[in-house]
């Protein structure tokens, strides 16, 4: 897309609510990253809020700093973020084996001989297949004797916005893909990033809202959030004092909001690791707490027919 496309969009979206289609990953730029139609490409600035905002919020953290998983450099000998590959119809597929296999896709996945495997315990691979515009992911890959195993494994086309069966898993607990909901540099980089993000939580519901598919839960305590809510960072929540880097994750959390996807630290945000991140500018969304956050009315509750809630 050359530059003053990219400008005339940017506008456009700035004025308009609705869907947009996600900017394309340069090194596959035939494939759309789903359909502007998707859940992850809706903007949620101009729906109303939920019911159930106040307690959601004040489950999840009123007074947590948000925090950019993600970043530059290296922490604990890892990369800060979840790392992923392009790759192509050439790349040798490989069998892999599920400790969740009931709920994991039997395919062969193109594991590149250098594929870029998350760092700490949950040891994700994300693999963007440009060929065929396929999403391959993997979570809690490891190679042992010379096979590959994982918890889980699922595949989606990136031109369709098809979901996984209820109630099953993904690479992610919420049965979401992750892909979508990172954080890119090569977005940063263009001045917007125009799609929902990826976030977690401490504690979690034995639930799911449309378009999670999945709970990983016990409790069924009401004010604890199900997967896949949706929140957004409130109107008002003033983001020209943030550094530029910082900024762009902020106007989109407040377009396009973020959609809970699995247990781990409150407010803690998705994106992939890249040199080209400041974490100086990064660190400084700590300033903003879950209380400048609200829930989105339309991610509280199940679309119709979407059999999405249990």
């Amino acid at each position: 897309m050359r530059a003053a496309g990219i400008l005339v969009v940017a506008l456009l979206g700035a004025s308009l609510a609705g869907s947009a289609s996600a900017l394309r990953l340069p090194s596959a730029p035939r494939c759309s990253i789903f359909p502007k139609s998707n859940a992850w490409n809706r903007r949620v600035d101009k729906l109303p809020v939920a019911a159930s905002s106040d307690t959601m919020i004040r489950s999840i953290g009123l007074s947590s700093g948000v925090h950019a998983d993600f970043g530059s450099g290296l922490w604990d000998g890892a990369p800060i973020g979840i790392p992923f590959d392009v790759v192509s119809k050439a790349t040798p597929r490989a069998e892999v084996s599920f400790e969740y296999a009931d709920e994991s896709d039997h395919v062969g996945y193109p594991i590149p001989r250098w594929v870029h495997i998350e760092g700490g315990s949950d040891h994700h691979a994300l693999l963007v297949d440009k060929s065929s515009c396929r999403l391959y992911e993997l979570g809690g890959l490891e190679r042992s004797g010379g096979r590959w195993h994982a918890w889980a494994g699922a595949v989606w086309s990136l031109r369709s916005n098809r979901l996984r069966p209820a109630g099953r898993t993904s690479a992610d607990a919420a049965g979401l893909p992750i892909f979508p909901g990172l954080a890119r540099r090569d977005e940063a980089k263009r001045g917007v990033i125009d799609h929902a993000l990826r976030f977690t939580a401490a504690r979690t519901r034995r639930a799911y809202v449309w378009p999670a598919r999945h709970y990983a839960s016990s409790s069924t305590d009401p004010s604890l959030p199900p997967m896949g809510l949706r929140v957004r960072l409130k109107a008002s929540f003033d983001v020209r004092p943030f550094p530029r880097q910082a900024r762009i994750v902020l106007v989109a959390l407040k377009r396009y909001g973020m959609i809970l996807a699995d247990n781990g630290s409150s407010w803690y945000v998705s994106g992939a690791p890249s040199p080209g991140w400041s974490n100086d500018q990064l660190h400084t969304l700590g300033r903003v707490k879950g209380s400048d956050y609200e829930v989105v009315a339309s991610a509280d509750r199940p679309r119709p027919g979407s059999n999405a809630v249990r």
